[in-house]
């Protein structure tokens, strides 16, 4: 039974199996973690939801997201979105663990404009050990948010609900984008570290002719060498360097497509082949996209 995998459809069945009363909003709930409980035959258990969540918990709730555990000993958001593998690793009792968790399913926001740029909140494809760690202050300025969404879903539904419980997810999201950056900042050794990371594994991978044996190597390839998610370690390269990790990958192959194109007699097409290329007119595209001159032309006029 454990080997299977249960869904989550619904705010009404999130409540029914956490052992909660009927909720009173039908696409959102706010979850008092406090109140929850999982007990030792639970432990292994699989789980994915139609829903996303935002949750602040003060320590360790036994789930586990993805490839990490939830092993923190303060006060953490994380985020998640719908589809998530979760898996029970502890059981819980009641009050062991404070914090709260708002779940809402995606037809809350499908027709406001948070419903066109949730994408962008990266965040909710983080692993759980890159969580947003916050200040006193922040926590207490996050948990004013959600004492707005709270009080709008137990005491006022109407026809303005909709708008104010979406603006006030926007809010917080906006919020915790914030702090992210602040994390970043914060951790700018570590990130500094990462990078150099990268930026070695790269002429790793092209020194042992991986280019042309694998292809162009994938954001998701360096993120698992680190040990972070691609959405986190794209970020944090972003922030470090003002460049994605594709636009980072891009430029390495560039520079080395340049010194080829001076340095060696081999066609255009060979050097497109030798740097992952499977069709040597995407390398031209590319080089021109990036130096305003198709591969001919730098040799031409270099």
């Amino acid at each position: 039974m454990k080997d299977a995998v249960f869904h989550i459809k619904s705010i009404s069945h999130l409540h029914e199996l956490i052992g909660f009363d009927k909720p009173t909003h039908p696409l959102i709930s706010v979850v008092d973690v406090s109140q929850l409980e999982t007990k030792e035959e639970q432990i292994g258990l699989r789980l994915t939801s139609s829903l996303y969540a935002i949750g602040l918990k003060d320590k360790s709730c036994g789930l586990q997201y993805g490839r990490n555990s939830y092993d923190f000993d303060e006060g953490v958001m994380y985020f998640t979105g719908p589809n998530q593998l979760m898996e029970v690793g502890s059981a819980q009792k009641k009050n062991q663990i404070k914090g709260w968790v708002i779940n809402f399913h995606p037809d809350l926001i499908r027709n406001t404009p948070l419903g066109k740029t949730i994408d962008n909140y990266s965040f909710f494809s983080y692993d759980v050990h890159e969580a947003l760690h916050l200040s006193d202050v922040e926590q207490q300025t996050i948990t004013d948010c959600v004492g707005i969404i709270k009080n709008e879903i137990t005491e006022r539904i109407d026809n303005h609900s909709q708008l104010v419980i979406s603006s006030s997810l926007e809010l917080l999201l906006n919020l915790s984008q914030r702090f992210y950056e602040r994390q970043f900042n914060t951790r700018a050794a570590k990130n500094s570290d990462i990078l150099s990371q990268f930026q070695a594994l790269l002429k790793k991978y092209y020194q042992e002719g991986k280019f042309a044996e694998q292809g162009i190597p994938s954001i998701e390839y360096f993120a698992d060498q680190v040990f972070l998610s691609p959405n986190y370690f794209s970020d944090l390269l972003k922030k470090e360097t003002g460049q994605s990790a594709k636009d980072q990958i891009n430029m390495f192959i560039i520079e080395k497509a340049k010194t080829r194109l001076l340095s060696e007699s081999n066609s255009v097409s060979e050097i497109a082949y030798d740097l992952g290329f499977n069709y040597p007119h995407y390398f031209s595209r590319l080089f021109k996209s990036k130096t305003g001159q198709t591969p001919l032309e730098f040799r031409k006029m270099n």
